[in-house]
C-alpha cells in the first residue's frame, strides 16, 4: 500500500494527531536540549536561531501543500493546511518570545526601540503581525464574517509573509556573511511560488 493509500485509511483525527506530534518534535527536542545543556556555548542564540529556522521550514511545508495536492490528486491534503499554518504561527511566537526574553529580558521599551532600529527585526515582527491575522481568521466562522472572497485575499498574504521571512533571515545572516542556508530556503520558496504563477497562467490560457 502506498503512503497516500495508508494515509487515506486513517481517520481525520488520527492524521491530525500524527501531524501535531510530528510538528511538536522540534520544540520538544529544543526543550530537552536546553534542559540538558546540549545547545552549545550560547544556548540563548541557539534557541532563537532554531525556532526561527523551524518557522521557515514549516512555512515551506505549508506552501508545498497545494502542489502536492494537485500532483497526488489527494484533495484531503487541504484539510491539514490550517493545522500546519497554526504551527507556523506557534513557532514564530516561540522565536519572538525567545528573542524578547533571552536577548532583551522582556524590556518592552528596549524591544520596541530594537524593532524600529534594526530592519531585519522589523521585517520579522511584521511577518508575525500578518501571521496573527491569519491565525485569528483561520476558523470557519471567520470565513462567514469576512466573506469567502475577502477571506481568501487575506490568506494570500502568506506569500508576503514568506517574502518578509526570507528578508529577515537574509539580513540576519548578512552580518555573518553566511548566505548558503538563505539561498536554500529562497530556492525552495521561489520554486513553490513559481509553480503557482505557472498554474495561474496555464488556467487563464484555457
Amino acid at each position: 500500500m502506498s503512503n497516500v493509500g495508508l494515509m487515506r485509511g486513517l481517520s481525520r483525527i488520527q492524521i491530525s494527531i500524527m501531524i501535531g506530534a510530528v510538528c511538536a518534535l522540534p520544540v520538544a527536542w529544543l526543550f530537552w536540549a536546553a534542559t540538558y545543556d546540549l545547545l552549545g556555548a550560547n544556548p540563548a542564540e541557539a534557541l532563537i536561531r532554531q525556532t526561527g529556522i523551524w518557522t521557515l521550514r514549516f512555512l515551506c511545508v505549508v506552501l508545498a501543500v497545494t502542489p502536492l495536492r494537485v500532483m497526488t490528486g489527494w484533495s484531503a491534503l487541504a484539510q491539514w493546511r490550517r493545522q500546519l499554518g497554526l504551527t507556523i504561527f506557534v513557532y514564530a511566537l516561540l522565536h519572538f518570545f525567545s528573542y524578547a526574553w533571552l536577548d532583551m529580558g522582556f524590556e518592552i521599551e528596549d524591544i520596541a526601540k530594537d524593532i524600529v532600529k534594526r530592519s531585519f527585526i522589523w521585517m520579522g515582527f511584521s511577518a508575525i503581525v500578518l501571521m496573527s491575522l491569519l491565525a485569528f481568521t483561520s476558523f470557519n466562522r471567520a470565513i462567514q464574517w469576512l466573506g469567502a472572497k475577502r477571506w481568501r485575499r487575506l490568506h494570500q498574504s502568506i506569500y508576503v509573509i514568506a517574502g518578509l521571512a526570507l528578508l529577515h533571515f537574509l539580513w540576519m545572516r548578512a552580518g555573518k556573511n553566511n548566505f548558503a542556508e538563505v539561498a536554500l530556503y529562497a530556492a525552495i520558496i521561489s520554486a513553490l511560488l513559481l509553480w503557482r504563477v505557472h498554474r495561474y497562467f496555464k488556467k487563464k490560457s484555457h
